[in-house]
């Protein structure tokens, strides 16, 4: 069965991630599925992307130099013109604790990685679409 995702075409998606692979992968699967995307490396070059770009929703890597995903996520929560953007968490390690602490600095949601296209596109079509 294919779930259509015709809802989360046009949506600006923005995917914060160290690895080029994940920003690649993910920018390939949200594009097909109609999205626009933006890209960043780390919270800071995201936080200035975010501000000039809007996006929809957020992805952000949890472990990253600088500016780490707990960090960045915090920070997008306390901008009151952000707070509602859905900001939705990834990591490699899918500890308890770690989805504890996602949702302590405000994230909607965790997905482990590598993640599948469904699960990519799922986490926007629960979070984005409501916002939108």
């Amino acid at each position: 069965m294919t779930t259509d995702y015709s809802d989360i075409s046009g949506l600006k998606v923005m995917v914060i991630d160290d690895s080029k692979t994940i920003r690649r992968t993910a920018e390939t699967l949200l594009k097909q599925a109609g999205c626009e995307v933006l890209t960043a490396t780390d919270g800071f070059e995201a936080l200035a992307k975010i501000a000039d770009g809007h996006p929809d929703v957020i992805f952000v890597d949890i472990m990253m130099p600088r500016l780490d995903g707990y960090q960045t996520c915090s920070l997008i929560k306390h901008n009151k013109e952000f707070r509602s953007t859905p900001v939705i968490m990834l990591s490699s390690k899918d500890g308890l604790f770690d989805r504890a602490r996602g949702r302590v600095v405000g994230s909607e949601q965790y997905l482990t990685k590598p993640f599948t296209r469904e699960e990519l596109l799922n986490a926007i079509q629960r979070h984005a679409v409501k916002a939108a």
